[in-house]
């Protein structure tokens, strides 16, 4: 009895003792896989986080040297702008310059043209109103063919032989037939048709640069009226003795230039 009582005392110890390394070793194996788990996700927290700054490092630098090329992008730009505009600029202060010398040019033959113009037409001007001012005389030829008989005398007395005296003379006397014709003497307007009473039937013609012609003691006068262009050479009547200041002389034209309504000697401008 005292043996199974031993015996079964051995078996609890034994019991006890298993049980204890059952424990013992689960205890182990638990605390094993914790240390294992908490190792391992230490491991992955290590990891993660050096993949997390080698991310961030990776990104930094990335970032850096995008940063840094876009910075060189950058400055490379605004060097090329820079050296763009300073061309442009440079550039165009050329082109203002050769524009404002293109310009100053065009002026400057503008004005000078414009100077020769003036002058040629100031010239021209003044040319064209010295000949205005000044026309040219009409050139006068004989009215009619003869002999001039009696002479002009405005200072110089001419003695009358149907007035009986010494008298001033301001025309001259062509002798010529009756009939004869008298041809203008130039080229004018018919002024008037008229009888005067002391040189009988009488045309009188204006000319240019205010001379005019006088034709006295004709016959006739019906080949013009007043008002009518002739021409030099143009018929204006014929020679008669219709004078009664000159009755007595012999058949004859008498023929007077005027300028200005003052008469002239006529042989001084018969051509």
């Amino acid at each position: 009895m005292a043996k199974t009582l031993r015996n079964d005392k051995i078996n609890k110890i034994i019991y006890i003792s298993l049980g204890g390394v059952v424990v013992a070793i689960i205890l182990f194996i638990v605390l094993f896989n914790i240390f294992s788990n908490k190792e391992n996700n230490m491991q992955i927290g290590e990891n993660d986080q050096k993949d997390i700054v080698i991310e961030e490092a990776n990104s930094s630098v990335g970032k850096s040297i995008e940063e840094a090329k876009n910075s060189t992008e950058e400055d490379e730009n605004e060097s090329v702008q820079v050296q763009i505009s300073d061309d442009t600029q440079t550039q165009q202060e050329e082109l203002s310059i050769e524009l404002a010398e293109q310009e100053n040019s065009t002026i400057e033959e503008d004005l000078t043209s414009k100077v020769n113009s003036s002058s040629d037409t100031n010239n021209g001007t003044i040319e064209q109103v010295e000949k205005e001012e000044t026309p040219k005389d009409p050139t006068f030829t004989m009215p009619v063919d003869g002999e001039i008989v009696k002479h002009y005398g405005k200072e110089k007395l001419i003695y009358s032989d149907t007035l009986k005296e010494w008298t001033t003379h301001l025309g001259i006397d062509i002798k010529a037939d009756k009939t004869t014709i008298v041809k203008s003497s130039s080229d004018g307007i018919v002024k008037s048709i008229k009888n005067d009473p002391r040189y009988g039937l009488t045309v009188v013609v204006e000319h240019g640069n205010g001379f005019s012609s006088v034709y006295s003691n004709l016959l006739t006068a019906e080949f013009v009226v007043t008002g009518e262009n002739v021409k030099s050479g143009q018929t204006l009547g014929t020679v008669g003795n219709s004078a009664t200041f000159e009755v007595l002389d012999d058949p004859h034209l008498h023929f007077e230039i005027l300028k200005d309504g003052v008469a002239v000697d006529p042989e001084m401008y018969i051509k």
